[in-house]
């Protein structure tokens, strides 16, 4: 086994992030000067999520090679305990919650938003830029625009969990909620709880067990 001083990423931490969270916690980390690398996997692995916790283990695993530790930028995020029993099987840590939407609405608000009214469809910072690709795309909407009923017909409305919201990025919203015929309601919630989460994540790694 490799000593610490033969590790080539000694003393940080690399972070196997979903891809759609990546690019705010690199931010939240750049600005915090911690150590830690992102690595992300494929964002359109939410669309898949069956595979997420196979390609977490595959990553965190040769990751680990090379790091002193790693740690996992994924919540649940539809796997039904995948994720945790890769965490538990190679002994790492995530971050909290069922998805990434409790990373910035927070568990209890978003759960009360939902259970007011159960037929709300979410979009973050990152669906809004990418709903043509992920969504439109994806669902094949854009070679078989009938198919929106099908995808559509039972939510009754779009919420944005507007990290940082701009004009470009408020009329990709709305765009992305007439593509599929709903009303949009836009909640700013800021990157704060995900700063929390990750602050936590890393000094959970860093942490010496006693």
């Amino acid at each position: 086994m490799r000593s610490r001083a033969d590790r080539p990423r000694a003393g940080r931490v690399a972070l196997v992030a979903c891809g759609a969270l990546a690019q705010p916690a690199a931010s939240i980390v750049a600005r915090h000067d911690w150590p830690v690398d992102i690595h992300p996997l494929p964002p359109l692995l939410h669309n898949r999520p069956q595979l997420i916790a196979e390609e977490v283990r595959r990553l965190a695993t040769e990751l680990a090679a090379t790091y002193d530790a790693v740690a996992v930028g994924y919540a649940d995020c539809g796997t039904y305990g995948a994720v945790d029993a890769v965490c538990d099987e190679l002994g790492l840590r995530r971050l909290p919650g069922l998805h990434c939407y409790d990373l910035y609405d927070g568990e209890s608000a978003l759960a009360e938003r939902l259970d007011a009214e159960p037929g709300t469809y979410l979009l973050t910072d990152f669906l809004v830029r990418s709903f043509e690709r992920t969504v439109v795309r994806e669902l094949g909407l854009d070679r078989w625009p009938e198919l929106r009923d099908d995808y559509f017909g039972h939510y009754t409305r779009v919420v944005w969990l507007a990290q940082e919201p701009d004009a470009e990025l408020r009329t990709l919203a709305q765009q992305a909620a007439d593509r599929i015929g709903l009303p949009l309601t836009v909640v700013p919630t800021g990157t704060g709880r995900l700063d929390t989460a990750l602050a936590g994540l890393l000094e959970s790694v860093l942490t010496p067990s006693p």
